[in-house]
């Protein structure tokens, strides 16, 4: 795929992962839909760096657990556009639970991140996959995480929800072949706002060292680099479907 001239929706866009995305994609020609639920002076910051490196760029409020709001960021591409290349599934809910606090999560904690860790991706999916078979091609790449394998993570209905995520990601790629691909990135844990101000500015800085410390390759992630991965899987993994790549520092060794 040629990300010059390509449109790509990124979801949740406005900060961490999905800017850094939107970025990379923009600095290699990609227009770009930037989407946000409520963070919207981020997005018009990532929307004006995505200006700025010399592409195109539109603003997209939409909540993907919303089936409407998902088909109308596919509409709005298309009407702005006339087309969709690629779609990133980077939105996502948590909430920071201690594993063995089985009360600590109620049935709406689950029925809330599984409305976005995966209904949302499902109708995002759903949305762009007319655009896509028209066109004759296209790339979906999921980003779900490492507590999908791991069983670990943020709190264990975060980690269930990216487990179903992963499975989801082979069937899509089964059911959307030839035309589109579909593949999911796995970060370990990332440098992002999301755990700063999830486990306070004090403990932050400590829960990445210790992270980092315990990884092989003794480093914590960085949306940046993480964002490589998923910009090759969108333009260079032409024979790559069905993919749950870990991109963690070489944790899930440990």
């Amino acid at each position: 795929m040629d990300i010059q001239g390509g449109v790509f929706i990124v979801t949740g866009s406005a900060t961490g992962l999905g800017a850094s995305v939107a970025r990379c994609l923009a600095g290699k020609g990609g227009r770009v839909i930037i989407n946000y639920t409520r963070s919207v002076s981020e997005a018009e910051e990532t929307a004006a760096a995505c200006v700025a490196l010399g592409s195109e760029a539109a603003l997209c409020q939409a909540d993907v657990s919303v089936d409407a709001d998902c088909r109308r960021m596919a509409s709005e591409a298309l009407d702005r556009w006339g087309r969709i290349d690629g779609l990133v599934n980077n939105a996502a809910r948590s909430k920071i639970v201690t594993h063995s606090d089985l009360e600590g999560l109620s049935a709406e904690d689950f029925n809330r991140i599984f409305s976005v860790n995966v209904t949302g991706a499902f109708q995002m999916v759903r949305a762009v996959t007319p655009a896509m078979k028209e066109h004759g091609k296209g790339s979906i790449v999921n980003i779900s995480s490492g507590s999908g394998f791991t069983g670990s993570g943020s709190s264990i209905a975060y980690a269930a929800s990216k487990g179903a995520l992963n499975t989801m990601t082979l069937s899509l790629a089964r059911a959307l072949a030839p035309e589109i691909r579909v593949n999911a990135v796995c970060p370990g844990v990332m440098q992002t706002r999301w755990w700063r101000e999830g486990l306070g500015e004090e403990n932050y800085a400590g829960f990445i060292e210790r992270y980092a410390e315990r990884t092989p390759l003794k480093a914590a992630g960085h949306p940046d680099i993480v964002a490589e991965t998923v910009v090759w899987l969108l333009e260079g993994a032409e024979h790559v479907t069905g993919e749950t790549i870990q991109v963690d520092a070489g944790s899930h060794l440990v």
